[in-house]
């Protein structure tokens, strides 16, 4: 229990008002709490211990004694008397507030009045701290959202008035106030919370009565995962025969879950992280694993998955690919003139992990060093290798090599270097068959269309007139004439008449006479005459 004099009264609370006296007078302000001594003092001007003292509070006495026997209240002995008239309260309780008023009679029958206000101070208590919505982790810091609102709310108790604030301290601030009020309830919102929010809040109660004050502070952390999906990376290890993966999931608060595995990999959190297995899990926002040839086949899927289990506990992302071995595509077979250049070109786009391709020449694979006389480019996927100023030297096979984790992969181009003189002869020989060729078709399409002209002339260039049904051949040095009806045959689909015709062979002389030339039609030889077999001519 606290005891309070008339020097600790000035200590609450600006202790006590300053007296004001005037003849035989005075007034006093005193302030305590519950619980405490308080002390009220009535003559305080002299040393003089009076010799009657009375104490009336709101026109009711509650205490009186003289100088030889101080008076002990009756109720639990709480109010005393002392000796130079003060009245001291035990255990002060909220009922004990009010004005008293003293009445000192000092010797020589001087009367001394003193008036002392008592108040009776409580709190702040019952301090009480909401944060919502959000969850409470089990050291009692609270997570949230990222871009949800959230509500803090403060109350408390206090007698007889309180201040309520709240203040934050952050990564980019210390002890920002952010609402105050005074009254028993303070509270403020914030929309679309972002992690700047992050920090401790602390909401204060404070009586400015007694001075006293509380503070409750509590932690809040602002959780969010990222939209995107975890980046699946490749790199080559130190060790030709390893390869490095990684995954990465930046942006996440806390620290993500990140799990290598398979693709159909469902084996949850057993186990721990063994390097350089197929099989890796890890609380960090960056996951990479080892991982050597013979574990890892053509067509085999990996997977990286993350996972914010605080957050989204039944939510993963990731991102997965598949291993391919390397697959070089080109031309096998390729011709140069000498004295000229070349340009070889290999493409490799396949592979995963990328594989790394080179060009080699000959049989033994030689490395190509560039130079005066090899220009490696690449062009995309694509590697060429140029070969200036070809010679035979130059004539043979060349390897475009792909190699990655899962396998090697060779393309084999085979170049042939011609000199200018066989170019030549085969460009002439080319001519000369183009030429021969040409001509026949020429002369067939000639014979083609002009083949009626040909069979139906006069033997002298000229072609008949009368296009009859008889046709008269002779073979005679007489000129006889034997003239038969020829029967007409149906037509044909193709337009042309087919024609009867009887050839008739009649002997003649071996000379004949010139002068006799004109009047031969009018002559018949007395020779015997032949008759040939009868033929047949379809025009």
């Amino acid at each position: 229990m606290k005891i309070l004099t008339t020097a600790a009264f000035l200590h609450l609370c600006l202790c006590a008002t300053a007296a004001v006296s005037d003849s035989g007078s005075t007034e006093t302000a005193l302030v305590a709490a519950p619980g405490d001594i308080a002390t009220l003092p009535c003559y305080t001007v002299g040393n003089v211990t009076p010799t009657l003292t009375s104490w009336v509070k709101n026109g009711r006495e509650v205490m009186r004694s003289d100088a030889s026997s101080p008076s002990l209240s009756p109720a639990g002995q709480r109010l005393v008397v002392t000796n130079d008239g003060s009245l001291q309260i035990r255990s002060v309780m909220p009922g004990d507030e009010g004005t008293y008023l003293c009445s000192s009679t000092l010797p020589g029958n001087n009367t001394f009045h003193a008036r002392v206000s008592l108040q009776v101070t409580s709190g702040p208590g019952n301090l009480s701290v909401s944060i919502g919505p959000a969850t409470a982790l089990s050291n009692g810091t609270l997570i949230v959202s990222r871009g949800s609102s959230v509500s803090f709310n403060c109350s408390g108790s206090s007698h007889p008035s309180q201040q309520l604030s709240w203040a934050f301290r952050g990564a980019s601030s210390s002890n920002e106030s952010l609402a105050s009020t005074s009254g028993s309830w303070l509270d403020f919102r914030i929309e679309d919370v972002q992690p700047s929010a992050q920090g401790v809040y602390s909401c204060r109660a404070h009586n400015p009565v007694s001075d006293q004050a509380v503070n409750k502070s509590t932690q809040l952390l602002v959780y969010y995962v990222p939209d995107r999906h975890p980046e699946c990376l490749w790199a080559p290890a130190q060790d030709p025969s390893h390869f490095q993966f990684n995954c990465t999931w930046f942006g996440a608060y806390p620290a993500p879950t990140l799990r290598w595995g398979d693709d159909d990999d469902d084996r949850g959190d057993q186990g721990a992280r063994p390097i350089g297995s197929i099989y890796a899990l890890d609380t960090t926002e960056s996951l990479s694993v080892t991982l050597n040839r013979s574990m890892l086949t053509d067509g085999q899927p990996l997977r990286c998955t993350a996972q914010h289990r605080e957050l989204a506990p039944g939510i993963e992302k990731s991102c997965s690919f598949t291993l391919k071995s390397p697959y070089p595509e080109g031309e096998p077979l390729v011709t140069a003139l000498e004295a000229t250049s070349v340009t070889l070109t290999c493409t490799e786009d396949v592979s995963l992990p990328p594989a790394n391709t080179t060009w080699r020449k000959g049989l033994q694979q030689e490395d190509i060093v560039p130079g005066s006389k090899y220009v490696l480019s690449e062009d995309g996927p694509a590697l060429k290798l140029k070969i200036l100023n070809i010679s035979k030297d130059d004539e043979g096979v060349y390897f475009c090599r792909s190699e990655n984790l899962l396998a090697v992969r060779e393309l084999e181009v085979y170049l042939t270097v011609k000199t200018s003189s066989a170019y030549t002869g085969a460009i002439l020989g080319v001519f000369i068959a183009a030429l021969i060729v040409g001509c026949a078709a020429i002369v067939a399409k000639t014979f083609y269309f002009n083949q009626h002209r040909i069979c139906l002339g006069d033997g002298f260039g000229h072609r008949e007139e009368d296009r009859g049904d008889v046709m008269s051949l002779v073979e005679s040095d007489d000129e006889q004439i034997f003239q038969d009806a020829v029967p007409r045959l149906p037509p044909l689909t193709n337009g042309h008449q087919t024609t009867l015709v009887q050839i008739h062979r009649i002997p003649s002389t071996d000379h004949e006479d010139p002068e006799t030339a004109g009047t031969r039609p009018q002559q018949q030889d007395d020779t015997v005459q032949t008759e040939e077999p009868v033929d047949l001519v379809t025009f």
